[in-house]
């Protein structure tokens, strides 16, 4: 599989397959903001959205490609305070369900965490529904559990559900972002 860095234009050009891994991740039950069934209009939009923060160096964006499809995808969302700048928010790993199994989420988090420390990144963070199979990936790949918030945030079918914070500290230097 390959994992690639897109660029404003790059996912421009791939909203529409990238709408298609969110379906199916959000049809597929993993809680990552949307309710099922997913709207492809809506779906397209969101990734369209996305690319004016790829533009504007807020969001770096990775997908994974089968050879034929994206089947999954990471973005490293970077705020846009002066005091923040040595940190980064994980969001949206998304594993296309007929790839789960192969390793391909812990390559996605280990690509961002790796581009998050050669950009300077000393802190990462992240929300994801409590006792998830995400949750699994996260303890097992050195991420520390901060806390648990409780009905935070609605699972795919619209019932609140917990939702528990980690972080990881990455070692690197001052951000070249």
């Amino acid at each position: 599989m390959i994992v690639n860095r897109l660029d404003q234009g790059q996912l421009a050009h791939c909203v529409a397959e990238l709408a298609d891994l969110l379906i199916d991740t959000v049809d597929g039950g993993a809680s990552i903001g949307f309710l099922a069934p997913m709207d492809r209009a809506a779906a397209v939009a969101w990734w369209k959205e996305r690319v004016g923060a790829v533009a504007a160096g807020h969001l770096a964006v990775w997908a994974a490609y089968d050879g034929r499809r994206a089947v999954g995808t990471v973005s490293l969302a970077f705020p846009d305070k002066p005091n923040s700048r040595h940190r980064a928010e994980l969001v949206k790993l998304m594993v296309h369900r007929d790839a789960r199994g192969r390793g391909l989420g812990r390559r996605l988090l280990g690509t961002a965490e790796e581009a998050a420390r050669s950009a300077g990144i000393t802190l990462l963070h992240l929300d994801t529904e409590t006792d998830s199979p995400a949750e699994r990936l996260y303890g097992a790949a050195g991420w520390t559990r901060a806390g648990v918030i409780p009905d935070y945030a609605a699972d795919p079918a619209g019932v609140l559900r917990p939702t528990t914070l980690y972080y990881k500290r990455l070692g690197a230097t001052a951000p070249t972002r």
